[in-house]
């Protein structure tokens, strides 16, 4: 079959018009083996995992001053008299993060309303697992941590990185059942709610109402449009730069900001996929009747107009949004903020006594306070029936599960910039975090290939979404 085809009649695998043969089929041939790794559930993690060792690399290697001082370049925009300027690293943590978690805020909202939080008997289990995984290791930090000095770190190791949890869970295969890897993402998607609640009521400095009262306004914006139907995702761009504007002039970190515009992000589709169905049918058929030498070319732009409106409107915006952003966040923000961050000079002749404590607390809370206060907790929880153990599940199944949930990362090191004005005990709660994170997925995985069995287990969920789906537990 030939690939060129008679304009307008050609089909979708044909070449595009203005195509070179050879070249497409280079670009299509290159582009499959990239397609799989971004489906691959695990790939987040990898590329977190190669940013964070090419950072301490580099921040250990004879070009470590080059390190800093690319971090430190200084980026902003000049409008006549009015200059902002900040470095490079800032924009990382400040601006880029914010979309992070305006993803994590959908993602919260959407679990809450369709996932796995949306009904008590389901979220009781990974809301105690989580508030015990939360609670024991910011006990154990501040036992270990010492001086009031190094307390301001309790916040560190009560975070979950789902990228790193869940590529460790994939590494174990057919061993973890659908179960544990939704119990898991519903334990971290309440983690970070309650890291977000942390960092704004505790990691945050004092509020100025002046900046309180732009973020109202980006907010009252955004209220103001949904109310009027607007549909067009771009058009809110505007009012929540505005409302993260004013977060950040408000002395609260503005990533707090992107967590407000995720969670009043609508999350009900206004056609779903039966409404698609019917409009798209309904279209079609409609175009079917007309016969193609009478058909204007504007008649025929509005009917794809209607397609494309129906396509649009069968996925919530909170749901497109997340399908759109998902990549760019996992494969671009997150690797951006492990280089950025993870590059800590290892020489012990930088930390005094203090700086290691604060690594030994952020560790321990990590390794043994992420299990212990998992396991205690979903112990107490089933003991007094405020939850159960989904089908298929075992008690061996929460031990991997807390062990797991040990890996920090991307939260931990994003708390440590805020807990830490001390280069050297930041420093230090960056090591703790990057250790503690290594420790736990190397115990994950030994302790998943010598507990876990490969064999299927009676009742069991067969895939995550029928694991989700299931009210029955």
């Amino acid at each position: 079959m030939s690939t060129s085809s008679t304009p307008g009649q050609g089909p979708l695998e044909s070449s595009p018009p203005e195509a070179w043969g050879p070249l497409l089929r280079f670009a299509r041939w290159a582009g499959r083996p990239l397609e799989r790794f971004l489906h691959i559930q695990a790939a987040s993690g990898i590329l977190l995992l190669v940013a964070a060792a090419g950072a301490l690399l580099w921040a250990n290697s004879p070009w470590a001053a080059g390190y800093l001082q690319f971090w430190h370049t200084p980026v902003g925009v000049k409008l006549g008299d009015f200059t902002f300027e900040r470095s490079l690293e800032w924009v990382v943590n400040d601006g880029l993060m914010a979309i992070f978690f305006f993803v994590v805020g959908m993602e919260i909202r959407r679990e809450v309303y369709q996932g796995e939080l949306s009904e008590w008997r389901r979220a009781a289990l990974p809301a105690v697992a989580a508030l015990g995984g939360m609670v024991a290791p910011a006990g154990l930090y501040l036992l270990f941590a010492g001086t009031p000095e190094t307390r301001s770190g309790w916040g560190v190791p009560m975070a979950t990185d789902i990228a790193f949890a869940v590529g460790i869970l994939t590494l174990l295969g057919n061993r973890v059942p659908a179960a544990l890897r939704v119990l898991l993402l519903a334990l971290a998607v309440i983690d970070d709610l309650g890291a977000i609640i942390v960092i704004a009521l505790f990691y945050s400095s004092g509020v100025a109402l002046s900046g309180l009262g732009v973020a109202l306004l980006g907010l009252g914006g955004i209220f103001l449009m949904q109310r009027l139907g607007v549909r067009s995702k771009l058009a809110y761009v505007v009012p929540a730069f505005v409302t993260w504007a004013g977060v950040y002039s408000a002395g609260i970190h503005p990533t707090i900001a992107g967590v407000i515009v995720g969670l009043i992000t609508p999350v009900r589709a206004w056609l779903g996929p039966d409404g698609f169905v019917t409009n798209t049918r309904n279209t079609l058929e409609e175009l079917s009747r007309t016969k193609p030498d009478t058909l204007s070319s504007h008649e025929f732009a509005g009917s794809l107009q209607r397609v494309n409106v129906a396509r649009r409107e069968a996925l919530s915006p909170s749901e497109s949004l997340i399908h759109s952003l998902h990549p760019f966040v996992a494969f671009g923000i997150m690797p951006l903020f492990a280089l950025a961050n993870a590059g800590v000079s290892i020489s012990g002749g930088s930390f005094d006594g203090d700086s290691w404590r604060v690594a030994t607390a952020v560790t321990v809370g990590l390794v043994v306070g992420k299990p212990l206060g998992v396991l205690l907790a979903c112990g107490l929880a089933l003991r007094l029936r405020l939850g159960t153990l989904p089908k298929g599940m075992s008690p061996k199944d929460l031990l991997v599960l807390g062990v797991v949930a040990g890996i920090g990362f991307t939260m931990s090191l994003f708390i440590a910039q805020l807990a830490f004005t001390d280069p050297a005990h930041l420093a230090a709660a960056k090591l703790g975090v990057l250790a503690a994170s290594g420790i736990a997925a190397v115990l994950g995985l030994i302790l998943g290939r010598l507990l876990l069995s490969p064999a299927g287990r009676p009742g069991a969920a067969r895939t995550a979404d029928e694991a989700e789906r299931s009210t029955e537990l």
